[in-house]
């Protein structure tokens, strides 16, 4: 059986691979996770041992395929707690992410079916992250662009943001920069900072340029029909 910590590493390493593609540094898992390298090292050791991760000298870890089941599944149950979180118990979504994180390795797959039957089985969590399926199919990997790499005048929906800052996300939802908002670029400015205007209002919004890389977005003309399914950002 694997530990809890175990289990974060496996979805930290999860989640760094479909942002940045494999191998995974152990200094990027040791930010991710806000631990120092040697204890990464070690714990990636322990992980190797158990046939969860393949490790390249110098290069990187990579997850093998039992690795990546275990890390859907933790996936798969932090987003469900965060959309029911959010749904069924009135949580603010920049409340639901540590919530999530001491739940998901403690509920039983009895009670992950409930929660997915009582939420209508979604495949977004309230972030607009994607939620792996029942079958622990690894969700579609094409990633939206990043807020930050489109230009003035540029209408976009914005399909995702990041979880990880309770405090980003309250700007976000106050600045009604949140999933499903369309939105202008009406500035770029040389330092960073980029500037929107949420449809339906006239009021702006400045976000720092390490904000905007964590918010994907599309165009608005590759919006499907309404009765078109959605692919995961």
């Amino acid at each position: 059986m694997l530990s809890d910590v175990m289990e974060d590493y496996l979805k930290a390493i999860y989640t760094i691979q479909m942002e940045q593609g494999p191998p995974v540094s152990t200094s990027a898992i040791a930010e991710y996770l806000g631990k120092t390298p040697p204890t990464v090292t070690s714990m990636l050791g322990k992980l190797e041992e158990r046939g969860l991760v393949e490790r390249e000298k110098y290069k990187g870890s990579e997850l093998t395929e039992e690795g990546q089941t275990v890390a859907l599944e933790v996936l798969r149950h932090h987003r469900l707690l965060e959309a029911y979180l959010t749904e069924h118990l009135d949580y603010s979504w920049s409340e639901v992410h540590e919530e999530a994180d001491a739940l998901e390795h403690h509920i039983s797959e009895e009670f992950e079916r409930r929660v997915a039957a009582a939420l209508g089985n979604p495949t977004v969590d309230p972030h607009g992250d994607p939620i792996p399926s029942a079958d622990l199919t690894p969700p579609d990997s094409t990633s939206a662009a990043l807020l930050s790499e489109h230009a003035v005048g540029d209408k976009l929906v914005v399909t995702r943001v990041s979880d990880r800052d309770p405090e980003e996300l309250e700007y976000l939802s106050n600045a009604g920069v949140t999933p499903g908002t369309t939105i202008v670029v009406t500035d770029v400015a040389p330092f960073g900072m980029v500037t929107v205007r949420p449809e339906g209002t006239e009021k702006e919004q400045s976000l720092p340029e390490s904000v905007a890389r964590r918010i994907r977005v599309r165009d608005v003309e590759d919006e499907p029909e309404p009765d078109e399914e959605v692919p995961p950002a």
